[in-house]
């Protein structure tokens, strides 16, 4: 084990962790029917639901990703204008989206889906969920092996498997009480922990916050607006992409994506769900504070250059050579900058607290994802909200081992995700938010050719396939697999969406967010323009 991680970090984290199973299975309560395991009785407050939307939301990749992107090449506070798009993407959920899906028993807005348009069409939304879910939530996994890896010294493969059956456990613990109330619990310590990483980073520079805000700022690390307005695929967190491509995202993410929809099923009414979802736009606070801490870690490594086997790990480098964040260099892996400050930095025990809240974090993000998939699983064979004569505890049972099923999928589909990581040399934070282009517009697509209520089934059907090929052509994740097994894509660079960098690498012209408002229309206007083909 790395010496950086001391015995008192060990049994603080392992500590939390107990604590944390013991009280969600304490919070489990009765699980005789899936209304019970799935929607919680539909008894949870609302409040308690809008944290749970806000640690899953946040989770280990906001967490180490924003103050990795910050310490990155060119790396500001530009992702805080993706936040106008996400409150815009949360009102209109709340006060469109939850009101069809408290108007009849369901358990999914695919469910809702499948009703308005015919069945064909839940089937399809359902496996479009199955595949998003698989490729985004892999990149939480990988959020939460990193700082295992660095702590244990274990393979990383291995750190990803023990995160997996964690998540496997209480996930069948106690179904979505026990995720909902946990995940509680990690937006308490998340928001500590950041909290307490500021404090704890000014006081240890001299100057404090003034000196901290100072380095940032000359190194145009505060930036927020300067150069917002520009396009480009790398121009990622511009006004235009918020206030455009960032709402079709998140009203998929928090209306139809079964992660968070899930949550707003479990709600008394559907006036304490719109409350929920629309609250839980208070997350955006902890973004913003964990850009403070991506500044604050700048400074710190600015004043104060690492040195041995710290400046190893972190690689500062600027041009190729090895160099100081004084010097302008920037880690070679600026993911790894907070966890590696949090165990080499923090007194002992504080170090396993605040990690074991990045675990903790990651486990029950993907604790939702394995409750979600069972659902809809679930669902999509045996229909039970069509069917109320079901034997509940044969469904609670199945739904059980399909929670071990795709947490098993989800853990080795991780591993391949790592390889397509090493091989891009991305960052995790904009890795998540790319892996959702592949299903997220198309998913919105079909839910609003649902709530219009005419649409051709075919025409979504091709509409949605054409979005997932267009996608394929604008990122390298299938390419790098492919380059893998069976050699070089350098083809690729004829085609007009990509070209030949300086490298000789293959590299993507169009970014990877306008997908899914792209993705949304070309779905909708393919139900559409069929309605009228058929009439």
């Amino acid at each position: 084990m790395n010496g950086w991680f001391t015995t008192a970090d060990w049994i603080v984290l392992f500590g939390y962790l107990t604590i944390t199973t013991v009280i969600g299975h304490f919070m489990a309560g009765k699980q005789a029917t899936i209304k019970d395991f799935f929607a919680g009785g539909k008894s949870l407050p609302w409040w308690a639901v809008c944290g749970s939307i806000i640690a899953t939301e946040i989770s280990g990749v906001t967490f180490i990703g924003v103050p990795g992107g910050v310490m990155a090449a060119n790396g500001n506070f530009t992702y805080m204008l993706w936040g106008i798009g996400s409150i815009i993407g949360r009102v209109i959920v709340g006060m469109v989206f939850v009101k069809v899906f408290y108007e009849d028993e369901i358990y999914s807005p695919y469910d809702y889906m499948g009703r308005r348009i015919k069945p064909e069409l839940k089937k399809l939304a359902t496996w479009f969920f199955t595949v998003g879910s698989i490729l985004g939530q892999s990149v939480r996994i990988l959020v939460a092996a990193l700082p295992l890896k660095i702590v244990t010294g274990l393979p990383f493969e291995l750190c990803i498997l023990i995160i997996g059956l964690f998540a496997i456990g209480w996930t069948l613990m106690g179904g979505m009480r026990t995720v909902i109330w946990t995940d509680v619990m990690q937006f308490v310590l998340f928001t500590f922990g950041g909290v307490f990483a500021l404090a704890w980073i000014s006081n240890s520079i001299d100057g404090g916050w003034s000196a901290i805000w100072s380095a940032a700022s000359e190194a145009g690390k505060t930036k927020t607006w300067d150069g917002a307005f520009g396009i480009g695929p790398e121009l990622q967190f511009t006004f235009w992409v918020a206030v455009i491509a960032v709402p079709f995202q998140n009203l998929t993410a928090f209306g139809v994506d079964q992660l968070n929809a899930q949550r707003m099923f479990c709600c008394k009414n559907a006036g304490d769900a719109r409350k929920a979802i629309i609250w839980s736009s208070v997350g955006q606070a902890l973004t913003y504070l964990m850009l403070l801490v991506g500044a604050a870690l700048f400074a710190f490594y600015y004043l104060n250059p690492p040195s041995g086997e710290v400046a190893e790990t972190l690689a500062f480098e600027k041009g190729g050579r090895p160099t100081s964040p004084a010097e302008g260099g920037v880690p070679s892996n600026g993911d790894l900058v907070f966890p590696v400050w949090i165990v080499t930095q923090l007194p002992a025990g504080l170090a396993g607290l605040i990690l074991a809240g990045v675990f903790a974090a990651a486990i029950s993000s993907l604790d939702s994802i394995l409750a979600a998939l069972s659902q809809t699983t679930i669902s999509l064979i045996h229909n039970p909200e069509n069917q109320k004569d079901l034997d509940q505890a044969k469904l609670v049972k199945e739904s059980r081992k399909w929670v071990i099923i795709w947490g098993l999928s989800l853990t080795v589909f991780t591993i391949l995700m790592n390889i397509v990581k090493e091989r891009l040399q991305v960052p995790i934070l904009p890795l998540a938010f790319g892996m959702t282009s592949y299903t997220m517009g198309p998913l919105l697509g079909m839910f609003l050719c649902a709530l219009i209520g005419q649409a051709n089934f075919r025409g979504i059907l091709r509409g949605a396939c054409l979005s997932f090929l267009l996608t394929m052509f604008v990122r390298m994740d299938v390419w790098i697999l492919v380059e893998m097994v069976a050699g070089g894509v350098d083809w690729l660079a004829y085609l007009p969406t990509y070209e030949l960098n300086e490298d000789g690498k293959v590299v993507p012209l169009v970014g990877y967010f306008w997908m899914w408002p792209i993705g949304t229309l070309l779905t909708l206007g393919g139900g559409l323009i069929g309605t009228k083909m058929k009439h």
